[in-house]
């Protein structure tokens, strides 16, 4: 009955935040075709959506969508890196930065007022990471919400918007580096971590240490799309063709499967 509510919000979302475009362009795709490269945003923190290697090279469901947008298009996709504080000053920059941005980006109507965002291809929610030693002490924010409970959450994206919002007697900690937090979790340096639907079964599952009690009950409902500038309708269009496609075909749901994720379409 959870997951039925769960997938029919995510739906519900779907249909909010679907842009109508002020000014048709068809100057973006020839312009990535003539390339011969589609240059994708990515941060590289967020397994098993976007992670950068040591070497440079990037994995994850993101980037695979992001391969698949690119051989849509017949070129090469090449990965930029990019940050969740610098992330909308990143799309909007001119001279473009890159083509688009992918992997963990959370469709938002702040997000959709100045910037194009596609349809859903990811269901997500706000969820916490704890020790599982731990797990019988977290069954709702109000057992997060307590001055002794280190809560520790990376800058400048809806994770540490969530805490500051919702946390109001937590010990917020802010560290710099997404995919180190886990980490910290399980050795102890804080007590929860602020991470989504789409995250937490990753760390779960590649470390004993850890656990995610409340993930069947996310605190928010949300979907996680592509993000672009505003005038580049053409790749929109193309974007949210190959995501239908890949619904249609079930390559999608193959491509949640291989990560572990929820699949709610």
């Amino acid at each position: 009955m959870k997951k039925a509510l769960f997938i029919f919000l995510v739906l519900l979302f779907a249909v909010s935040c679907r842009h109508v475009p002020e000014q048709q362009s068809q100057d973006k795709v020839t312009e990535i075709v003539e390339r011969g490269t589609l240059l994708v945003g990515t941060t590289g923190d967020y397994r098993p959506l976007s992670f950068r290697e040591s070497d440079g090279t990037y994995w994850g469901f993101g980037i695979e969508l992001a391969q698949e947008i690119a051989r849509e298009l017949g070129v090469e996709a090449a990965f930029v890196q990019t940050s969740w504080p610098t992330l909308t000053a990143d799309v909007l920059a001119e001279p473009q930065i890159f083509d688009l941005a992918i992997g963990g980006i959370t469709i938002t109507d702040a997000r959709c007022e100045i910037m194009l965002m596609s349809e859903g291809y990811l269901a997500n929610g706000k969820t916490i990471l704890c020790r599982a030693s731990d797990t019988s002490l977290f069954h709702s924010l109000a057992d997060i919400d307590k001055p002794e409970v280190r809560v520790m959450v990376n800058p400048g994206g809806l994770n540490e918007q969530f805490a500051n919002e919702n946390l109001t007697h937590a010990t917020i900690i802010i560290h710099e580096k997404n995919e180190e937090i886990p980490a910290l979790i399980a050795e102890g340096e804080a007590d929860v971590m602020i991470t989504e639907i789409a995250e937490a079964p990753y760390y779960v599952q590649t470390d004993s240490r850890l656990a995610a009690p409340l993930l069947n009950e996310p605190f928010t409902h949300s979907e996680i799309g592509v993000l672009m500038q505003k005038g580049q309708e053409d790749l929109l269009q193309l974007v949210n063709n190959k995501i239908q496609k890949m619904k249609a075909d079930g390559s999608l749901r193959r491509l949640h499967e291989k990560y572990g994720l929820i699949y709610a379409y």
